[in-house]
């Protein structure tokens, strides 16, 4: 039997977490940036403590107004001090609720661009220098951010996405083409299937591509989300695939 990593972004206003949480090990809890407040992150952050659901922080771009979607004109210094701020707000009510913070994954705009841009991918890992030794990083393979926080000691998880399609360079295709999502269950997961036990994707154009498969996100604004991960929970297990709990 192979185990994986089931992850969600959550507390991101859609409010289906706790239809979520059965099915999951992990969850990336947004952290002001793009959304949720000290609100949010205390209600979710219950709702993993009682599901036994790992926690991670999901800082972003701040750009609440575009969701953290779009490529953002910030100085290094205002950016690491943003995710550094907004870190430290899931951190203390983690804290409060004796939950220890597991990873960390950055959202949006700001994980596409630090996987391409060596000086962005360099301003976070300088963001998050004080959790290197504490906490695992989630990170797209083939990357710029995988390749320096490798060589700075920090510990790695590779993930991939499992309701998104792939280019050949095993970027993400673009949310503007209408095939960027993946929402029937079925589809998702062959396509998990694939990656967890090949180590390959299947890309728009249908090559197939190496990837490095470690944990596996799906989104919770994905609208068929709770489908996904229940038919996933009980399918996978066909396929020697156990979700990690």
């Amino acid at each position: 039997m192979k185990y994986i990593d089931l992850n969600c972004d959550v507390g991101e206003g859609v409010g289906n977490e706790k239809y979520l949480f059965p099915y999951i090990s992990s969850c990336n809890i947004a952290c002001g940036g793009h959304a949720g407040d000290s609100s949010s992150m205390q209600q979710i952050a219950g709702l993993a403590k009682k599901y036994n659901v790992k926690v991670g922080a999901h800082p972003s771009y701040p750009d609440k107004e575009n969701f953290g979607r779009a490529s953002m004109d910030i100085t290094s210094d205002a950016l690491i001090e943003s995710i550094q701020d907004q870190i430290a707000s899931l951190a203390s009510i983690l804290e409060e609720q004796n939950i220890p913070l597991h990873h960390i994954k950055a959202h949006g705009a700001l994980y596409n661009e630090i996987a391409a841009e060596v000086a962005l991918a360099a301003c976070f890992l300088e963001a998050i220098g004080a959790y290197k030794d504490t906490v695992s990083l989630y990170v797209p393979p083939v990357s710029e951010i995988e390749k320096i926080a490798v060589g700075r000691g920090f510990s790695i998880r590779y993930e991939v996405f499992g309701d998104r399609n792939y280019n050949d360079d095993l970027s993400l295709v673009s949310r503007k083409h209408p095939d960027a999502l993946i929402q029937s269950p079925e589809a998702v997961l062959q396509h998990i299937v694939q990656m967890a036990k090949t180590q390959k994707v299947k890309t728009l154009t249908a090559k197939s591509v190496k990837i490095l498969a470690e944990t596996f996100c799906i989104h919770s604004d994905t609208p068929s989300a709770i489908e996904i991960v229940m038919y996933l929970s009980r399918q996978l297990p066909n396929h020697n695939i156990q979700i990690e709990k």
